[in-house]
């Protein structure tokens, strides 16, 4: 008996001993993350880590602690060396690897820095805005933006829930930019509709996690375990990509080419992969904009909005609309549309970040919804939705280098021009014909959600009003 408390008695002070001696324990943090990540962890499946992590920040400052082995920071610095500049050394965690798709790592899930160049290379002309803004692919965003147009049209004075519609919108062009002429158009057929569903509607976050923690364990797990998979998606996918023509300003294109040296179910993981990421940057962002310029104490924004665009020829450039684009960005940074953490391992031999010395293999990261709030000399009220913060030249070049919503540096977003064009048209389209105003049906919040693999419940709606003006 005695042996087992000396036994015990050893292994409380090499655990207390390890948190106290470890390299991160002079970090700012609660006391407990220097024991154990079980703290994050449990954030994590309860989808409270991006709010605990915010929290943090707000009590230590601009570096924290979040378990032995994972620190968060928010400065200009900080991002600078783990994404921009100092990056090339800062590999992504296994996280990443969730997302591949057929099982199959594409550019996003790809762990190593020089693997994910090679792939960008492949079809970053693709993403590039001389594409984008070909009349191809422009005419195909526009009849997208009109068809939500006509379904906001035919709703009369009854309540639109936009939420629906604008992931529709999302991936109708996404599939359209990649697969044209083969563009879902779940706008209008209920068949593509189902796909939409089947890519918007479920939970996934937990099961997910479990895999990522429990790697050699799932194999094993049960099948109520396992993530919903999506086989309209999947085959829907396969489809398009052993379809003989294809558009030649289409990313499809691009991967079918011999040069580009990919398998077809390479190709297939890839597209799978866009389609995702366009139906949650384009789809949530544009709900979580319309909702905000919905909001009574916005309607003054959205009046200056509809002054431009309304003022402006028919034919004005995107870019010339200053206020559109103040009013998106404005969105993206109160709520980004990929709100969570973006882990990097620290690289062989350790980094000083923000004055602390992080050792190798630890893990950093920053999010951008605390990037887009920590900084009050840069954002005032940043937790108010404003605009015209984005219109002022004394600090624009602060407020854009602190400008998170999409990531930075070679493994930023690539779909970020798609999703911008894709925002901006159907805005155009929307406020120049219409006011918007919250629906006295909505009943669902929209508070962000920590949202990693899966978009929000099906029950969660964003009902509004389109009144003509």
């Amino acid at each position: 008996m005695l042996s087992l408390w000396i036994g015990a008695i050893i292994l409380l002070g090499y655990f207390l001993g390890s948190g106290f001696l470890s390299a991160t324990s002079k970090v700012p943090g609660p006391w407990y993350t220097k024991f154990t990540s079980l703290w994050i962890k449990y954030q994590e499946f309860t989808a409270n880590r991006r709010e605990s992590i915010h929290k943090l920040h707000s009590v230590y400052g601009p570096v924290v602690r979040l378990g032995p082995n994972e620190i968060s920071f928010t400065s200009l610095d900080a991002i600078k060396e783990i994404y921009a500049s100092g990056g090339s050394g800062y590999e992504k965690t296994e996280f990443y690897t969730l997302f591949r798709q057929f099982k199959i790592r594409t550019m996003f899930s790809t762990l190593n820095k020089d693997e994910h160049s090679k792939r960008k290379r492949i079809f970053a002309d693709r993403y590039a805005m001389t594409n984008i803004m070909k009349a191809g692919p422009l005419t195909s965003i526009q009849e997208r933006a009109m068809a939500f147009v006509s379904q906001c049209t035919e709703a009369g004075k009854k309540s639109v829930d936009v939420y629906v519609l604008l992931h529709c919108y999302a991936v109708d062009c996404v599939t359209s930019f990649m697969f044209s002429p083969g563009g879902l158009d779940s706008l209008n057929s209920p068949k593509d509709f189902e796909i939409m569903e089947e890519l918007t509607y479920h939970q996934s976050l937990q099961k997910s996690l479990l895999a990522y923690y429990l790697p050699t364990w799932e194999p094993y797990f049960p099948k109520f375990l396992h993530p919903r998979s999506s086989p309209k998606a999947n085959q829907y996918v396969l489809d398009m990509v052993a379809q003989p023509e294809i558009k030649n300003y289409t990313l499809l294109e691009k991967l079918k080419r011999k040069e580009s040296n990919l398998q077809s179910m390479q190709a297939a993981a890839e597209c799978k992969d866009h389609m995702a990421a366009g139906i949650d940057t384009t789809g949530d962002g544009l709900c979580f904009l319309l909702w905000e310029l919905s909001q009574p104490q916005n309607l003054h924004f959205q009046r200056k909005l509809r002054d431009e665009l309304l003022s402006a020829p028919s034919d004005a450039p995107l870019d010339s609309l200053i206020y559109l684009d103040a009013v998106i960005k404005e969105a993206l940074r109160c709520s980004p549309p990929i709100p969570m953490s973006l882990p990097r391992y620290v690289p062989e031999g350790g980094r000083t970040i923000d004055g602390y010395f992080i050792p190798a293999h630890a893990i950093v990261s920053v999010q951008p919804y605390t990037v887009h709030r920590a900084h009050e000399d840069v954002f005032p009220e940043p937790d108010r939705f404003l605009p015209d913060r984005w219109l002022g030249e004394e600090g624009a070049v602060e407020r854009n280098r602190y400008f998170f919503a999409f990531a930075t540096g070679g493994r930023g977003c690539i779909g970020k021009n798609l999703a911008l064009v894709e925002m901006k048209i159907l805005l155009r389209e929307v406020y120049s014909r219409f006011q918007t105003t919250v629906a006295s049906d909505m009943e669902g919040s929209m508070k962000l959600d920590d949202q990693i693999i899966s978009a929000r419940p099906k029950s969660q709606t964003c009902k509004l009003v389109f009144t003509p003006v």
